[in-house]
């Protein structure tokens, strides 16, 4: 599931026409990067929620058949927070079922994910970002919780269950209460991600991002 309901406030003017997961990136919607990294995962169905300017959103993606996918669209009149968003398309998942937050650019060996059999959730944490310094949760021996020591940052991507939702519902929550429940009866698991990731939550880090991109494209080319 891509989360793609946001308004972008910190994005603002770029969001107030484009919703933020179409915004442009070395030519391309940031989405779009998502999918082609999901086709060669593997992957076969993606859900996207969506609220603002939602409607553009399925007219850019379409049915993802140019991607070899099937996007199924979960629509949102009002933003429902990430829990209650992923609460209103548990029909449209499997079981346990991915998630990756729309605004983020990560390098990820999605193919290999996996999660413990007893757990609810699976989290992929990185190193503190500098808007972020104090982090979200620790990870250690490939256990998450919310006390301790050291902290890292929630990368925006993990692996859920859907009994994780148990006794929720319909309308707007945050995920965050559910993590720290499951933390509590040491049902979360995790990992570091090592490789590239950006929270684009910002045009300074859009245009990082946009960067980082061309860099590689042109290193590439000099290559061959």
């Amino acid at each position: 599931m891509l989360l793609a309901a946001g308004r972008g406030e910190r994005m603002r003017p770029l969001t107030d026409t484009t919703p933020k997961p179409l915004l442009s990136v070395v030519g391309k919607p940031l989405i779009a990067h998502h999918l082609e990294e999901f086709a060669t995962a593997g992957f076969h169905q993606i859900v996207i929620n969506h609220a603002w300017l939602g409607e553009q959103i399925e007219q850019a993606l379409g049915d993802g058949s140019r991607w070899n996918l099937d996007i199924r669209y979960s629509a949102e009149t009002d933003a429902l927070e990430t829990g209650g968003g992923i609460y209103r398309a548990l029909p449209l998942l499997s079981d346990p079922f991915m998630v990756i937050n729309g605004d983020v650019f990560a390098e990820v060996d999605f193919a290999s994910l996996s999660m413990d059999d007893n757990d609810l959730a699976h989290l992929l944490l990185v190193n503190n970002p500098s808007h972020n310094p104090g982090g979200d949760f620790q990870l250690a021996e490939g256990r998450v919780s919310e006390t301790g020591g050291h902290k890292l940052t929630y990368s925006g991507i993990g692996l859920y269950r859907k009994a994780l939702f148990d006794g929720c519902q319909s309308g707007k929550f945050p995920l965050a209460p559910l993590l720290r429940k499951a933390m509590q009866q040491h049902r979360v698991g995790g990992q570091l991600l090592e490789g590239e990731w950006i929270d684009v939550g910002t045009p300074q880090r859009l245009q990082q991002l946009e960067q980082l991109l061309m860099s590689r494209s042109t290193a590439e080319i000099a290559a061959k």
